[in-house]
């Protein structure tokens, strides 16, 4: 039960594929990858096949047909988590925004009693990089309006860096999820705290993308500001045992 799983959704991220996923088998620790494609038409699904050629055993591909969202395509890759008996799951872009040296320490942090351990970029200060600071300023308020609203003590809780140990996974209702966007990493955070589970954030610097083009836009924020209301007032119940 202690196999680790990077999930990693891609859309158009044929400059970062390769890299990305040598990057992490380069570490110590066994990492397995699972790449999730939402039909991406640049080539990146047919880049990973190939590396799966070298790597039989450790990287996975699921390809989806069009852009479905980033929280469907992790519920997807949690869900295919549990049916292959891992023991940790953590979620990491594929830009590189993430060090992928930072993955030890994720999972280390939940090996060490953590059930789930975030990448945090505001633990300590602000630590990203390379980002306009329109940008910084609203992400960093978001966290802010999350754990004003929400009254959790996340200070991070839009981070998509995050590593979750299996029983985590196995409680949430994952099908009740409802925000597919960067929300989703909201109510993924909040849905655990609020079922007990001990957060642990490690501190991380978060560099902007070099190659490739930003999934942001206006909607994405506008889903999780909304949303956040909406889960002040919803009942947070643990998935219902077969």
């Amino acid at each position: 039960m202690d196999k680790k799983l990077v999930i990693i959704p891609t859309y158009n991220e044929i400059e970062n594929a390769e890299k990305i996923i040598r990057a992490v088998f380069a570490l110590d620790g066994g990492y397995h990858i699972l790449i999730i494609d939402d039909g991406s038409p640049d080539g990146t699904a047919a880049a990973v096949k190939k590396l799966m050629e070298e790597f039989p055993d450790r990287l996975f591909l699921l390809e989806r047909s069009g852009k479905l969202g980033l929280g469907t395509a992790y519920i997807t890759g949690f869900k295919w988590a549990l049916e292959k008996d891992y023991g940790y799951v953590c979620e990491m872009d594929a830009d590189f925004s993430h060090d992928p040296a930072d993955l030890p320490r994720l999972f280390g942090a939940c090996a060490e009693g953590a059930d789930f351990a975030v990448g945090s970029r505001y633990k300590e200060g602000v630590s990203v990089v390379n980002w306009p600071i329109g940008r910084i300023i609203m992400s960093y308020f978001a966290s802010v309006y999350v754990r004003k609203m929400l009254g959790v003590k996340i200070f991070d809780s839009t981070a998509g860096f995050v590593c979750y140990s299996r029983k985590v996974l196995e409680t949430i209702d994952l099908d009740a999820v409802r925000m597919k966007g960067y929300g989703f990493q909201i109510e993924m955070k909040y849905t655990a705290v609020k079922l007990g589970f001990r957060i642990a954030e490690v501190p991380v610097i978060f560099v902007n993308r070099k190659e490739g083009t930003s999934k942001m836009s206006g909607s994405i924020f506008g889903e999780a500001f909304w949303g956040v209301m909406a889960l002040r007032f919803r009942k947070i119940s643990p998935k219902a045992q077969k």
